[in-house]
């Protein structure tokens, strides 16, 4: 294996979805297909060195998240600038959760909800 090709996240309303990940995240989008035979959207976005596939199912079940339920734990960006990355969330009207240090790296970190309720983090990279 040599790296994390895509991590797929099915949501309950894509044009939500859509507009969080490629306007408030900031992922370019790949490239986007309307599957008729699912009656589903499918929205490559570029996460850097992975993809983020986005899709839409008619009436989806939800996931149980929290706490710590067994699965995906949270997906997890890394950033340069922790700072700026939470005051740029913000201005959006996304609400991150007080800053923490990891104890083991001493790396600063942050997690907020995707319109899912999916956790997701900010890591802030070694200067």
């Amino acid at each position: 294996m040599h790296a994390i090709h895509h991590i797929a996240i099915i949501c309950s309303d894509y044009a939500r979805s859509r507009a969080f990940y490629r306007d408030i995240i900031g992922l370019p989008v790949i490239r986007e297909v309307w599957r008729a035979e699912r009656e589903s959207w499918k929205c490559d976005l570029d996460a850097g060195n992975a993809q983020i596939e986005l899709f839409s199912f008619p009436a989806c079940p939800p996931r149980p998240s929290r706490p710590e339920a067994c699965g995906l734990r949270h997906l997890a960006f890394s950033v340069d600038d922790l700072d700026a990355e939470v005051a740029r969330l913000a201005a959006a009207g996304v609400l991150c959760e007080p800053i923490r240090v990891d104890e083991h790296t001493g790396q600063r970190f942050t997690f907020f909800a995707d319109p899912d309720d999916l956790p997701l983090e900010l890591y802030e990279r070694a200067a």
